[in-house]
């Protein structure tokens, strides 16, 4: 009885033996398999950026709405009808580009009846200087006239005339006082001697009388010439009328409204189109009274507008109202963007955000190192350390270029990776 118990006592050992050896090997063969499983992992390859550590401006922000740098009404400079229209509402134009003309056919009328006026009034110029015997180049002296030059012929034998007789006289005169010559003998002298004084007064009387003449004459030439000129006024007032038919636009800048159209008349009062510069724009921001000490002339200025939720606008603050509005309690401050590509529209509403002095410090990522997990709804970025990626849950703050703020998660000078986000996880395995 006791063999048969102490064999039934070897066999169960035997088997507890054999199950204890069996049961090791296998979590030996599992465990093993384990290490050869990460082992063997295949590691990720990825890109790498570095965190980095920027001030961060401090910053006013507001909203506003964006307007054209310059609107303008286009108005005719006369009134007509309109024949042709060359812009339609949307188009850019050029400074100077011809938006519509108006009929210009009286005007080319009132032209050529001007031109007429002018060979009229030259033609009177030639006659007046035919009468003085003067080119068409030639310049005014009246001793130079035929008439003056024979009546100063005239006059000058005159006084000839006169000096001749006036020595006869006085020879005369003194032969009679010693009585050589009788009285009757002088007398005949002196009556000559008087009768050549009043020939030479009246032959310097002719001249005068044609010296003024040839004045009066003379004037009529410049009176003449007077007429040219207002007749070349005339023409000059007629070809003004006539590019006043042409309607042009006074800067660059798209067509926002073009309400005529052809065969319409319209008068100077009338609007032809309606063009806006948008290249600046200007975006008019309302800042509260207690941040208006804060904003200067220069300050940067950055945009965001629905249309471009991804976008930022950059511009600096070009004006600032010296007023506050006093139901809003707001002042009204003025930005200037570059708008090349015409993305900004007036009548957009706008954030604004406005750089003020003071700041302080912040981390910023690469764009591309920022994880936005769906799944989840959080953002995440991969801290990459001895090879392994180290999962980090942040909350983002602004941009800067190519950069984000990373509020919380990432510190300073940190590898982060940049691509193939998607495949990581925390411990993954990478390759830079």
């Amino acid at each position: 009885m006791r063999n048969v118990i102490f064999r039934s006592a070897i066999c169960v050992a035997l088997v507890f033996t054999m199950w204890s050896c069996g049961s090791s090997s296998a979590e030996r063969v599992k465990v093993g398999n384990a290490n050869r499983s990460e082992d063997s992992q295949p590691a990720i390859p990825i890109t790498v950026g570095k965190s980095e550590a920027r001030s961060v401006a401090a910053s006013i922000e507001a909203t506003g709405s964006i307007t054209a740098m310059e609107t303008s009404d286009i108005a005719p400079k006369v009134a007509g009808k309109i024949v042709n229209v060359m812009a339609n509402a949307g188009q850019f134009v050029s400074g100077g580009a011809v938006i519509a003309r108006v009929d210009d056919q009286n005007a080319r009328l009132q032209l050529a009846t001007a031109q007429a006026g002018v060979k009229k009034a030259q033609a009177s110029v030639l006659q007046a200087q035919a009468r003085l015997g003067l080119g068409p180049n030639s310049s005014f002296s009246a001793s130079a006239i035929p008439e003056v030059r024979a009546a100063n012929a005239n006059y000058e034998q005159a006084v000839a005339e006169l000096k001749q007789a006036e020595a006869n006289e006085k020879r005369y005169r003194e032969l009679t006082e010693s009585g050589d010559v009788a009285m009757v003998t002088y007398e005949t002298y002196r009556t000559t001697r008087d009768t050549a004084r009043a020939k030479a007064n009246a032959a310097r009387q002719q001249l005068d009388v044609a010296v003024n003449t040839a004045k009066q004459s003379n004037q009529a030439i410049a009176s003449a010439r007077a007429d040219v000129a207002s007749a070349m006024t005339q023409v000059a007032d007629a070809q003004q009328a006539i590019a006043d038919t042409v309607i042009r636009a006074p800067f660059s800048g798209y067509i926002s409204s073009r309400p005529v159209a052809v065969g319409e008349y319209v008068s100077s009062a009338s609007i032809v189109a309606t063009i806006l510069r948008t290249n600046p724009i200007k975006v008019l921001i309302q800042v509260p009274e207690a941040d208006v000490p804060f904003i200067s002339i220069g300050r940067g200025v950055s945009v965001q507008v629905d249309a471009y939720k991804d976008r930022n606008f950059g511009g600096t603050v070009s004006a600032i109202n010296p007023a506050v509005d006093p139901a809003s309690r707001a002042a009204t401050v003025e930005a200037q963007i570059e708008n090349g590509n015409n993305a900004l529209r007036p009548g957009m509403f706008a954030s604004a955000k406005i750089t003020r002095e003071g700041g302080s410090a912040g981390v910023f990522v690469p764009k591309a190192a920022v994880f936005d997990d769906r799944a989840t709804q959080s953002m995440k970025v991969f801290v990459i350390q001895d090879g392994i990626a180290k999962l980090r849950v942040v909350q983002l703050g602004a941009d800067e270029g190519e950069a984000v703020q990373v509020l919380s998660g990432v510190d300073a000078d940190e590898t982060v990776a940049t691509s193939n986000l998607d495949k990581l996880f925390e411990g993954a395995k990478v390759a830079v």
